[in-house]
């Protein structure tokens, strides 16, 4: 939906994004990215386009030789990206760090061990999404360690939720991530609080020591 410069995306009533409120998909990235300052050439995937906010974000905070993976599941959403989108994500999908890749982030994340220094999730609502059922395998379990194994020695998982979710926070620690929940107001202006979970493996470092 669109008034003005002002775009929306709905499902049914329910509005799950809009151009003037993404502080907190701007604070998961940037939070993220903060543990990354000393890694050279840092691999990063972000599961879910939106509107760009979290792309944008990790774009800022990382170096030139960084390499960022966004990985959307509807082509709509690619398609408005670079269409009605195209002013709002600014250029960010033409930067030579970006790649993207029409996909569920699910099977990139079991694809290849160790293969990232952070994975970002701002898909569906969080632990609980309502859009797709089979968002909900992220979250579970065997999700969280398929994350883990995904993941390079120290490396950081950020999640973006609607909502608190007290259960979540304990499996990510029962899965051996170390995590810290963050209330972020959706705009400079307040608006609701999103919560997020940054969590680093419990590893370790690249030198081999613990």
């Amino acid at each position: 939906m669109q008034r003005g410069r002002e775009f929306s995306i709905v499902v049914d009533t329910i509005e799950l994004m809009n151009n003037t409120r993404g502080r907190s998909e701007e604070a998961l990235a940037t939070l993220a990215c903060k543990r990354l300052a000393s890694i050279p050439a840092p691999r990063v995937l972000i599961g879910g386009l939106g509107m760009g906010f979290t792309l944008r974000a990790a774009l800022s905070a990382l170096d030139r030789e960084a390499r960022v993976v966004v990985a959307e599941l509807v082509p709509s959403v690619l398609a408005w990206a670079r269409g009605p989108l195209a002013d709002v994500f600014d250029g960010c999908l033409d930067d030579p760090r970006v790649e993207v890749h029409e996909a569920d982030v699910n099977q990139l994340i079991r694809s290849e061990p160790q293969a990232w220094d952070a994975i970002l999730l701002d898909v569906d609502n969080g632990p609980e999404g309502f859009v797709r059922r089979e968002n909900d395998r992220l979250y579970d379990g065997r999700g969280l360690e398929q994350a883990r194994m995904a993941l390079r020695p120290g490396g950081v998982l950020g999640v973006w939720a609607d909502v608190p979710d007290r259960r979540f926070k304990a499996r990510l620690k029962r899965f051996d991530f170390s995590v810290a929940e963050f209330r972020i107001p959706a705009s400079e202006d307040g608006g609701p609080r999103h919560v997020l979970w940054i969590a680093t493996t419990r590893s370790t470092d690249r030198s081999g020591k613990f």
